[in-house]
């Protein structure tokens, strides 16, 4: 989505080979009518998908996904990283380790919000390498629910997130994707280029 490229450009921050920064208008301080933008792309792309429920991982997720939500006119769910004590009992857990962060949690759904005919859209600010989508489907898979597509604002295609995915039968769709980063340098992939994953 070039919108989301030329917005990256403008007030993205390379900090590293891996590190993106883009808290000005996604996660830290959120940009309420670009989230709706990207939220309106994320549905248009996905209408024809049966799509039930709108899933994401708290935080950075929820800005777009509560857009896609709107636009597809189903409910939202946000996957928690902390077990809650008014969630216990019947809970969908799943430990998750976040390469970016080094650090494990336990993702947890309850179950009152997913049924196993839902058809679920899960919405993630980043891909890396895969590994908070995949803990994802695998909460809908113990509900018997069916992960029916993955959007992603932003993929490290530099990383094997998407093949990961891809691989384990998922269809990802990108917003902007991230040939090379560096520090100062962002590189974006064309829409017709492989993936190209280490």
């Amino acid at each position: 989505m070039k919108l989301l490229e030329e917005r990256i450009r403008k007030e993205g921050k390379a900090l590293s080979e891996s590190v993106l920064k883009v808290d000005s208008f996604i996660n830290h301080q959120v940009d309420p009518e670009f989230m709706d933008l990207l939220g309106k792309d994320f549905a248009e792309h996905f209408k024809d998908y049966g799509i039930t429920k709108v899933f994401t991982i708290e935080s950075s997720g929820i800005a777009p996904a509560m857009m896609v939500a709107k636009y597809l006119q189903v409910p939202m769910v946000i996957l928690k990283k902390q077990t809650s004590k008014i969630l216990n009992g019947n809970v969908y857990q799943t430990r998750i380790t976040s390469f970016t962060k080094g650090t494990s949690y336990e993702l947890t759904l309850f179950s009152d919000y997913i049924q196993s005919d839902d058809k679920i859209l899960l919405i993630d600010d980043f891909l890396a390498n895969g590994e908070a989508a995949t803990g994802a489907s695998r909460l809908i898979e113990q509900s018997g629910a069916e992960l029916a597509g993955i959007g992603i604002l932003i993929e490290k295609s530099f990383q094997n997130g998407r093949k990961r995915l891809e691989d384990a039968g998922y269809y990802v769709y990108s917003q902007a994707r991230i040939r090379k980063l560096g520090n100062g340098v962002i590189e974006f992939l064309s829409d017709d280029e492989p993936v190209i994953s280490e």
